[in-house]
């Protein structure tokens, strides 16, 4: 049977291939982006297949009436991709509130008001599933890249919550991680002006790596999109799913970390609970 999907940020990457592929398998696509006319070759070979329109995340009233729109003009919408993103690279000191702010708001909140409008819809059909891309940024860390993390960690809690609340509507929820890829997202980062006291940290030498394009790409943009396309055919509904080899390692060795500094704490953790509650 043909699915219905609702992408974000389908100008390029992952957007943009995601919609391609399913497009060229025959699924309907309601495609949303800054500036439609990207899609303009796309609408000539595919026409009433595509659903288009003009999309800010970060508008909160105009994520709604796009739902709703897509919702009315399509019926059922049976994938939500919430992919559209921001990155920043730059140190703690150097990006300025501007910067903090755009980002937060399209990848953290940005995320939320697309999954809020859906809901509704969601419920009343009776299924539904929402993919939200995230990266591997979402459970470790790399310098240069603290408010990028910032909204990725704060998006995959607030989806791990989700998933719990939806499960009984019969709506599932999988937060997709990438690892880097060559999609051209690196080269639209936003940057701010390097203060020398951070070039012989580690934030300097991430810095120079993405400068000198010596920053590891190991995965492949295609694959990724069709190994989301083929998670939602399997009907498998994983909470996460890793795409890629620095995804894997990294997540794994930030995870063993994290539980061996965890249980390191064990006793202390243990020692404040109230007597009472740890006599015989």
């Amino acid at each position: 049977m043909d699915a219905t999907w609702f992408i974000t940020g389908t100008s390029s990457g992952f957007g943009r291939l995601i919609t391609e592929h399913v497009l060229a398998r025959g699924d309907r696509v309601a495609a949303t982006l800054r500036r439609p006319e990207a899609l303009d070759d796309l609408r000539a070979d595919y026409g009433d297949r595509l659903w288009t329109a003009r999309l800010d995340v970060t508008d909160a009233g105009q994520v709604h009436r796009v739902v709703d729109d897509a919702f009315k003009a399509l019926g059922t919408i049976d994938v939500i991709v919430n992919n559209a993103g921001h990155g920043v690279s730059a140190a703690l000191e150097e990006a300025t509130d501007e910067q903090i702010r755009r980002v937060i708001d399209t990848n953290l909140l940005g995320s939320i008001h697309v999954i809020r409008a859906a809901l509704p819809h969601l419920r009343a059909q009776g299924h539904g599933r929402i993919l939200q891309i995230s990266t591997a940024g979402g459970q470790t860390t790399y310098p240069n890249f603290g408010y990028y993390h910032a909204s990725k960690w704060g998006i995959e809690g607030f989806c791990e919550t989700v998933a719990r609340e939806i499960a009984p509507f019969g709506i599932s929820l999988t937060i997709v991680e990438p690892g880097a890829t060559p999609t051209g997202f690196g080269s639209s980062l936003d940057t701010a002006p390097a203060m020398p006291e951070y070039d012989n940290t580690p934030a300097g030498a991430v810095r120079r790596a993405l400068t000198s394009g010596s920053f590891a790409l190991p995965n492949d943009a295609r694959k990724i999109a069709h190994a989301i396309v083929d998670l939602v055919d399997s009907g498998a509904t994983p909470l996460r799913l890793p795409l890629g080899s620095d995804t894997y390692d990294d997540v794994r060795a930030s995870l063993v970390a994290r539980l061996e500094e965890h249980e390191a704490h064990r006793d202390v953790a243990f020692s404040v609970v109230k007597d009472e509650l740890t006599a015989g």
